[in-house]
């Protein structure tokens, strides 16, 4: 058990941190556990739980941390009791329309906004993900080196002429990744946040498009070698998307020890099944009418 004075810090993240620690497990171990118990938090989630990029307070966010409690063998409601009334950010999580905001699918809503501070998403609804192609590179050390994504979208009115792209790594710090038009786009503003390991782009399209016109661009997202070892990668769709094909391929020489595909709705409940590499020591997955949520992968070296 922590320290008395760790759980009476006032400090969720401290709190939870020293908890871990006294308990000896990582956080895939402590993932592990939990989902013995049937409750299904992604290691993301965890991380940013015990660093305060974010914290639990959705319904199911609540419940997996008295499971969480339990694990730890911390007393009931020990870590509960420091999170403190929740956040005024209703707000940010849904637009008038009812759909879900541009922020609501990412573990700090509050960054997404002030990242995209200056950026124009006005067209975003007005765009139909038609289909959506995202092909990820690892690197031998186990960081993402770059992510080539092509979209085909759908006007839904006259007049759009840009696509936002938001990227996010798990390793605070890191340098964000250099956004890199590559076809039927130009970049326009860009914005950063390395402390919240956010960058926001505008894509600007040739023209602006009429209503049902269709367009298909290609981006791609650049790491500094050795790119940040985040351990998964994952496309949030605010909005359905009838077709998402995601590949990732790692390193012949340094496959992974594991891998998985997950999807996790807009209500932050997961499922996950275990990823076979192919002879390319690749993995795809492929979502039909899939949305509001996210869709990934997740992989993993031995200790």
């Amino acid at each position: 058990m922590p320290a008395e004075q760790d759980l009476r810090s006032g400090s969720f993240p401290a709190a939870l941190r020293a908890a871990i620690a006294a308990r000896g497990l990582g956080l895939e171990r402590l993932r592990e556990r939990l989902r013995q118990r049937g409750v299904s938090v992604s290691m993301a989630t965890l991380s940013y739980w015990q660093s305060g990029r974010c914290r639990p307070e959705r319904r199911e966010s609540l419940l997996a941390l008295r499971h969480l409690e339990e694990v730890l063998e911390v007393p009931e409601g020990a870590l509960a009791a420091l999170l403190g009334p929740a956040r005024p950010r209703g707000h940010w999580r849904y637009v008038s329309s009812g759909l879900p905001a541009i922020g609501a699918l990412w573990p700090d809503p509050a960054s997404v906004e002030d990242a995209l501070d200056g950026i124009d998403t006005s067209w975003d609804e007005r765009l139909t993900r038609i289909s959506q192609h995202d092909r990820v590179w690892v690197g031998p050390e186990g960081g993402a080196l770059s992510c080539l994504s092509r979209q085909v979208l759908r006007a839904e009115a006259d007049g759009p002429d840009r696509w936002v792209v938001i990227m996010h790594t798990d390793e605070p710090g890191y340098p964000v990744p250099l956004v890199r038009p590559v076809r039927n786009c130009a970049l326009g503003r860009v914005g950063e946040d390395r402390d919240a390991g956010l960058v926001v782009a505008e894509l600007l399209f040739d023209r602006p498009l009429a209503r049902g016109e269709t367009l298909i661009t290609e981006h791609e997202l650049v790491n500094i070698p050795p790119g940040p070892v985040d351990g998964n990668y994952e496309r949030k769709f605010r909005l359905p998307v009838r077709e998402f094909v995601l590949e990732v391929t790692f390193d012949p020489a340094h496959p992974p020890g594991f891998c998985e595909q997950y999807t996790r709705d807009d209500r932050d409940i997961e499922d996950s099944r275990p990823a076979t590499l192919d002879a390319g020591c690749s993995v795809h997955g492929v979502a039909l009418n899939f949305g509001p949520g996210c869709y990934g992968f997740r992989w993993g070296w031995p200790a």
